[in-house]
């Protein structure tokens, strides 16, 4: 049995009715793995690397690998929305010093006992100007200080900042919306959002191949139907060739504030 340990902000966060409809990562994943596979997020809103590991998060994590059987363990690392943030100092970690010190202490903790670590850059934000046109690079240098760690350290990488932004790019304005939680803001995720976003790592991961790509159910997994037929696509603009389709019903968007509590 294979555990996965996803540590993260409140993008990843596994939420509970008090926050519908917000959903996050670790949601939306569960879609895309083995009955077989436990996944345990220890991620939670408004968190960066510093102040995870400042509250003794990653110290629980640690705990919770050392717990183990026949398991093989894979901890899946995500921040940046929160490292961000200049103005906190319980939060702030810059790009290239304490940030990526931060996410090679998760590594670290991984390795320690035997887990796999894998890195993922911070999804997009939903941002387009008043003519509908996406805004890239709302994360600055951090991706670049995700895929630069992953280097050093020689650990897999999902880069799903440039999979998030190369995709609102595509289906704009209009049709991302029910991707986040708008018009409350344009950082959290909804189902469709989690679902979809998910769908990336998970072809990320069967792209590293064995044993990452172990953890994941076939495409065209059947659970109650039988009937022959494909299954759905999730990606609603992917073609049948799996390349982005335009959607260019986009229509002017004011940006909200994002929130993090």
């Amino acid at each position: 049995m294979a555990r996965i340990i996803y540590a993260g902000d409140s993008t990843v966060t596994f939420n509970k009715i008090a926050t519908y409809p917000q959903m996050g990562l670790s949601q939306g994943l569960l879609l895309y793995l083995k009955d077989e596979v436990v996944l345990r997020s220890f991620a939670i809103n408004g968190r960066s690397t510093k102040s995870f590991i400042d509250q003794g998060r990653l110290a629980q994590i640690d705990a919770y690998l050392q717990d183990k059987g026949s398991e093989e363990d894979f901890l899946f690392i995500q921040f940046g929305h929160n490292d961000e943030k200049q103005s906190d100092a319980a939060r702030y970690a810059a790009a290239f010093t304490d940030y990526k010190d931060n996410l090679k202490q998760f590594i670290a903790v991984a390795r320690k006992h035997g887990a796999r670590p894998v890195l993922f850059t911070p999804i997009a934000r939903r941002l387009f100007d008043t003519d509908g046109k996406f805004l890239p690079g709302s994360h600055t240098d951090y991706p670049e200080a995700v895929r630069q760690v992953a280097k050093e350290e020689d650990v897999p990488c999902i880069d799903m900042t440039t999979l998030t932004e190369t995709y609102l790019s595509v289906i704009g304005d209009f049709a991302s919306r029910g991707m986040y939680v708008y018009p409350k803001d344009n950082t959290h995720l909804v189902m469709q959002g989690a679902m979809v976003y998910a769908g990336f790592i998970a072809d990320g991961l069967r792209k590293l191949g064995h044993p990452y790509v172990d953890l994941l159910v076939a495409r065209d997994a059947k659970t109650v139907d039988d009937d022959g037929l494909l299954s759905a696509d999730p990606y609603m603009p992917l073609g049948d060739i799996g390349k982005l389709e335009q959607i260019s019903d986009n229509i002017d968007a004011a940006f909200h504030n994002e929130t993090e509590d």
